[in-house]
C-alpha cells in the first residue's frame, strides 16, 4: 500500500520553473511603472505569495492595477517557463498507481489558466485550489485545508510537495506531511521539512516505500 494516497504540488518552482519569468516581469514593471530598478536577489521574497500580498511589501498600493500590469509583463518571458525534467514522468506514474493527485497555489485562477494550463498537466490534477479560493494564502493552512475540504482526503495520507518556506508552513500548520522540493528551491538549509527530495523520481521511492 502507498504510503500517501493525495499528492498535492505547488506549482511555481515545483512543478515548473517560473523564477526569470517572475522576477524579471516584476523588474520590467517597477522599472516601467515606478522607475525604481530592484535587483533580483533583492525580489527572492516574491516566490510562492500571491502578488497581492507582495507588492504591499514593494510600498505600492494600488494593488489591483500593479497586478495586471505584472501579469501583462510575465507574457514577456513566457518562453523562459518550462516544467521541471521528471515532472511528466513523476504524474502520469503516481495516476498509474490511483493515487489522487491536486494542486494548491499562490497563483489566481486567471494565472492559472495563461501560466500553467499551456503546459498540458491538468490532466493529472483531480483538484485545484487558487489564491481566489480562500480569503487567506499560504503560509496560512486554509488553502491545503480547502483542499482537504474539496478532495475529501485524509491530512494523514496527504502530503503537500513545495519549494517555499511559506509551502512548509501552510502544510505543518494544517496537520499535513511536507516534501521539499529541491529542484526548485532556495536556502533548502533553512526550511526544516520532513522530507528533502532531489529529484522527482525519488519522490515516487517516498510515496511507495
Amino acid at each position: 500500500m502507498p504510503k500517501y494516497d493525495h499528492v498535492i504540488f505547488d506549482i511555481d518552482g515545483t512543478l515548473i520553473d517560473t523564477e526569470k519569468a517572475v522576477i524579471s516581469s516584476l523588474q520590467k514593471m517597477l522599472q516601467a511603472d515606478y522607475n525604481r530598478e530592484v535587483s533580483s536577489s533583492d525580489l527572492q521574497f516574491v516566490l510562492g505569495i500571491p502578488g497581492a500580498s507582495a507588492l504591499p511589501q514593494l510600498g505600492i498600493t494600488d494593488i489591483l492595477v500593479a497586478n495586471e500590469r505584472w501579469n501583462y509583463f510575465m507574457k514577456d518571458f513566457y518562453s523562459s517557463i518550462k516544467v521541471f525534467d521528471g515532472i511528466t514522468d513523476l504524474l502520469n506514474s503516481l495516476q498509474k498507481q490511483g493515487i489522487v493527485q491536486g494542486v494548491v497555489t499562490s497563483k489566481t485562477m486567471e494565472e492559472y489558466q495563461q501560466d500553467f494550463v499551456p503546459f498540458g498537466l491538468t490532466q493529472y490534477l483531480l483538484h485545484r485550489v487558487c489564491a481566489d479560493d480562500t480569503e487567506k494564502h499560504k503560509p496560512n493552512p486554509d488553502p491545503l485545508l480547502k483542499f482537504l475540504e474539496i478532495s475529501h482526503a485524509s491530512p494523514e495520507t496527504s502530503i503537500y510537495i513545495g519549494d517555499t518556506i511559506y509551502d512548509y508552513e501552510c502544510a505543518r500548520d494544517a496537520g499535513v506531511d511536507f516534501g521539499l522540493a529541491l529542484w526548485g528551491c532556495k536556502q533548502h538549509e533553512l526550511i526544516p521539512a520532513k522530507y528533502k527530495i532531489e529529484t522527482p523520481r525519488e519522490l515516487l521511492k517516498l510515496i511507495n516505500p
